[in-house]
C-alpha cells in the first residue's frame, strides 16, 4: 500500500462540495441514531422493507448463476446473445429441482409425521412398559418419567389448545404470504435483469468503488469482495452436494437397517447438515428422541448409524468436496458458529463460517500491515514459544527451552531498569569530574597565592596542567549530560 497516500487520503480537508455534502450526511445521520434511536430504528426498518425484494432478487441471482455460467460457457460459447436463453435454462433447471424434490420428500414427510401422531398413544405405552421393566428388574427410580408419560392427554389437549390459538396468526401470515405476491415477482424479475445485466453491473459498481476510494482502498475492497465470492461459492456449493449426499445415505442406511420414519429422518439429517460441527447433532437429537417412543431399539441403530455416518463425512466425503474452501482451524469454525448462531439463529450458524473467514481475513491483512510498517516478520511461526524479538536487532532469535516467557511488561521494567543504571553510573562519573575541577581550582589557587605573597611572577609552565585537568573534566561533564539527554529523550 501507499503510505504516503493513506496520510493524505486519512488528514484530508474538505474542499469541494461533495466533502462538504458527505460530513453534512454523516453528521445528521450521527444525531440520528444518538439523539432519536427510535426514529433512526424505523426509518432503517423501512428502508429494509423496501429493498427487501430486491435483496431476495440478489440472492436468487446469486444461487442462479452458479447454473448460467457453465451453461453460458460450455453449451452456449460465451456467446452474448444467447445469454438469455441460459437464464431461462437456469430457472427451469431449478423450478424441476424444486418440484422434483417437493413431489418425493413432501408426501413421505408429511405421510410419517400422520403416522406419528396417529400412533402416538401405542409409542408412549410401549415407553411406559419399558420403564416399568427397567424400575422392576433394575430397581431404578423412574416413577417422574412414568407420571410425564402418564400425563401425555393432558400434554396433547395442551397442544391442541395452543394451535386453536395460533389458528388467526398462523391464517394472518399465509394471507400476507399471499398478499406478498408483488414482493415475490419482483425478486423473481429483479433476478432475471441482474443475471442479464451482471457484466453491466459489476462494472458499474468497480466504477463506484474506484470512484469513491483512493486507488490501494479500492483494490483492497475489490479484493476482499472476490475473496467473499469464492469463499461463500465454494462453502455453501460444496455444503449443499455434501448435505445431499449425507440425506441419500442416511436415506439408504435406515431403510436398509429397517429404521421407520426414514424420509423424515434423512430430511432432518440433510438440512442440518448444512450447519458445520453442530448440525448433525441438531439434526439427530429430535430423530433420536421420536425413535425412542417408537422402537428404543431403532434410536440405538440410529445413533450408531448416525455417528458412522458422520465419521465417514467427517473424513472422507466433506474433505473431498469441501477441501479447506475457508482456511479456518477447528477452533475459529466452532468459535463463528456459536457466535453468529447467538446473534442470527440457524441463518447464522449457516452463514457464520464462510461470513466469518472474510472477517478473518480482512483482520489477518491489517495485522500484517502493521507488522511490514514496525519492520516486524509477518511469519507467525516467527512467534512461537521458542523465539524471542532481540529488540537491538529486531530479529528473531531462539532461547533456551528452560528460559521462562519474557512478558512486554517485563522486558519494558527490564529496559527501564537498564536505563535507569545508566543514568546513575552517568550522574557518579558527573560527580567524580566535578570534583576533580573542585580540586584543581584549589590547587591553582594555592599557586597564585603563593606567587602573590612573595611577589614573584606567575609561572604559566606551573599553572597549565591544571587548567588543562580542568577543561578534561569540564568536556566530560558535558558528554555524560548529553548523554543522559539522549536516554531521556529516548524513553519518551
Amino acid at each position: 500500500m501507499n503510505e504516503q497516500n493513506d496520510h493524505i487520503w486519512m488528514h484530508k480537508k474538505p474542499e469541494t462540495v461533495f466533502d462538504w455534502l458527505a460530513i453534512i450526511a454523516i453528521s445528521i445521520a450521527l444525531y440520528l441514531m444518538l439523539g432519536h434511536p427510535n426514529v433512526f430504528a424505523g426509518g432503517i426498518a423501512k428502508f429494509l422493507d423496501v429493498v427487501a425484494p430486491f435483496a431476495s432478487g440478489i440472492v436468487i441471482a446469486y444461487v442462479l448463476d452458479c447454473i448460467v455460467r457453465p451453461v453460458q460457457r460450455y453449451v452456449m460459447k460465451e456467446n452474448p446473445k444467447l445469454r438469455w436463453l441460459s437464464i431461462l435454462i437456469a430457472y427451469i433447471v431449478a423450478a424441476l429441482i424444486i418440484t422434483l424434490l417437493v413431489s418425493m420428500v413432501v408426501p413421505q414427510v408429511v405421510s410419517s409425521i400422520t403416522m406419528l401422531f396417529t400412533n402416538l398413544p401405542l409409542y408412549i405405552s410401549n415407553v411406559q412398559n419399558l420403564l416399568d421393566m427397567l424400575q422392576n428388574r433394575y430397581g431404578l427410580d423412574l416413577s417422574r418419567a412414568t407420571e410425564m408419560l402418564d400425563n401425555y392427554e393432558s400434554m396433547m389437549n395442551s397442544l391442541t389448545e395452543v394451535l386453536k390459538s395460533s389458528a388467526p396468526q398462523i391464517m394472518a401470515y399465509v394471507s400476507g404470504v399471499a398478499s406478498n405476491v408483488v414482493d415475490i415477482f419482483t425478486a423473481l424479475a429483479s433476478s432475471v435483469y441482474m443475471l442479464a445485466e451482471k457484466d453491466k453491473l459489476l462494472r458499474q459498481l468497480r466504477t463506484m468503488v474506484h470512484a469513491f476510494f483512493p486507488p490501494y482502498i479500492a483494490d483492497t475492497v475489490l479484493e476482499t469482495c472476490s475473496f467473499a465470492n469464492n469463499n461463500f461459492e465454494g462453502f455453501f456449493g460444496g455444503k449443499i452436494i455434501d448435505s445431499a449426499i449425507i440425506g441419500v445415505l442416511t436415506f439408504g442406511c435406515c431403510t436398509i437397517f429397517g429404521i421407520e420414519f426414514a424420509p423424515l429422518i434423512a430430511v432432518v439429517v440433510g438440512i442440518t447438515n448444512i450447519i458445520p460441527v453442530f448440525g448433525p447433532f441438531i439434526g439427530a437429537i429430535p430423530c433420536l428422541l421420536i425413535l425412542v417412543f417408537v422402537n428404543p431399539f431403532d434410536a440405538l441403530k440410529f445413533l450408531i448409524l448416525i455417528i458412522a455416518i458422520q465419521q465417514v463425512d467427517g473424513n472422507f466425503i466433506g474433505p473431498k468436496i469441501l477441501g479447506n474452501t475457508t482456511g479456518l482451524s477447528s477452533f475459529w469454525v466452532m468459535f463463528a458458529i456459536l457466535i453468529f448462531g447467538g446473534l442470527f439463529g440457524f441463518v447464522g450458524m449457516a452463514i457464520g463460517v464462510p461470513l466469518f473467514a472474510v472477517i478473518y481475513s480482512i483482520v489477518s491483512e491489517c495485522i500484517n500491515h502493521l507488522l511490514h510498517n514496525r519492520g516486524l516478520s509477518e511469519d507467525t511461526n516467527d512467534y512461537r514459544g521458542d523465539k524471542r524479538l532481540d529488540a537491538g536487532t529486531g530479529q528473531f532469535v531462539h532461547v533456551s527451552s528452560n528460559v521462562p516467557p519474557v512478558s512486554a511488561r517485563e522486558r519494558r521494567a527490564a529496559a527501564k531498569a537498564k536505563e535507569l543504571a545508566a543514568v546513575a553510573k552517568a550522574n557518579i562519573s558527573i560527580y567524580a569530574e566535578e570534583d576533580k575541577v573542585k580540586k584543581a581550582e584549589i590547587e591553582l589557587g594555592k599557586l597564585y597565592y603563593r606567587d602573590y605573597a612573595v611577589g614573584e611572577e606567575l609561572d604559566t609552565a606551573e599553572y597549565l596542567p591544571w587548567c588543562q585537568k580542568i577543561d578534561e573534566s569540564k568536556k566530560a561533564i558535558a558528554e555524560l549530560k548529553d548523554f543522559i539527554a539522549s536516554l531521556r529523550e529516548d524513553e519518551a
